[in-house]
């Protein structure tokens, strides 16, 4: 496929540094893209030729051209840009493997995201919310805050000012689940919130990924603590979330229950640009490189 935008991602920044090991065959950054398929290879049908699609790489974005295993493909949602469309893939992917394919949040029931304006934050956050759950969120700034509450959270916790911890508890609120990209310092907090039989989804560790752990509460409350990544992820479990993806969260895009967060859009060129405005966190929603500027869109996208 010929490259239209691609997402930059907290795992590039790790990657880079040389703690996020490329995938085998391919070491270069960007684990996702939008733009339109060019060639075929045997066994996908012509019919895709031409095509407006979005996709998730084990690596290589950041370029004009991508090869691309035709079940990582997905039709860019009706309604959405073909450059937004760069940013989805991985954060849906994310978010829906963890919240809903290990076994449905119930409506009414509370889910804590930490770092609630990240790409994957203000997905998790929609996407639940869509769902008919309750979504408290952490995040670093008033700004940030209102960004999250337009986006669905009923309670937003500035953890500069507040702990996550306390506000819960003064509340009387226990998550069904957290998932959490914070890694060590969070670890304990994270378990004693949790209310019986709820779940930790460790989906990041920005401040460590050692912490000591008091199982008491895991015990006591029977929790379950899984981690989780997705570029490691076997390819039948891709296609798997991709259709997933395809019949249950596209829909929710195309009738504009979710919407992108696309918080800037800069040319590939500036890629070290886009890694600082990550590593400040200075962004509310994905950040993209556009590899393209002036490819026309496919019918029915717009830009």
């Amino acid at each position: 496929m010929r490259v239209v935008a691609a997402g930059v991602n907290r795992a590039d920044l790790m990657q880079r540094a040389g703690n996020y090991p490329g995938a085998a065959a391919v070491a270069d950054l960007g684990l996702e893209v939008s733009g339109v398929v060019v060639s075929v290879g045997d066994g996908a049908g012509d019919d895709l030729l031409g095509r407006g699609v979005c996709a998730l790489l084990p690596g290589g974005g950041y370029a004009e051209y991508v090869a691309v295993r035709a079940a990582h493909l997905a039709p860019v949602p009706a309604g959405v840009s073909i450059v937004d469309a760069g940013g989805l893939m991985e954060a849906t992917a994310t978010v829906w493997s963890n919240l809903y394919m290990p076994g449905k949040l119930e409506p009414g029931s509370w889910l804590l995201v930490h770092g609630g304006a990240s790409g994957i934050g203000a997905t998790a956050v929609q996407i639940a919310a869509a769902h008919g759950v309750r979504v408290a969120t952490t995040v670093g700034s008033p700004d940030k805050a209102g960004f999250v509450e337009g986006l669905g959270a009923e309670l937003v916790i500035d953890h500069r000012r507040q702990d996550f911890a306390d506000e819960l508890r003064d509340r009387g609120i226990r998550p069904a689940v957290v998932l959490d990209i914070v890694g060590a310092d969070y670890l304990q907090r994270n378990l004693q919130v949790l209310g019986r039989g709820g779940r930790l989804v460790v989906i990041g560790h920005q401040s460590g990924a050692k912490a000591p752990i008091d199982l008491e509460p895991l015990l006591r409350n029977n929790l379950t603590l899984t981690g989780s990544g997705l570029r490691m992820r076997p390819d039948h479990e891709k296609d798997q979330i991709i259709a997933d993806l395809v019949q249950h969260v596209w829909p929710l895009y195309e009738s504009g229950a979710i919407v992108p967060t696309t918080h800037a859009v800069l040319p590939l060129e500036r890629a070290a640009d886009a890694h600082r405005l990550l590593e400040q966190s200075h962004h509310r929603g994905k950040v993209l490189l556009l590899a393209d500027p002036d490819l026309p869109p496919p019918p029915g996208s717009r830009r």
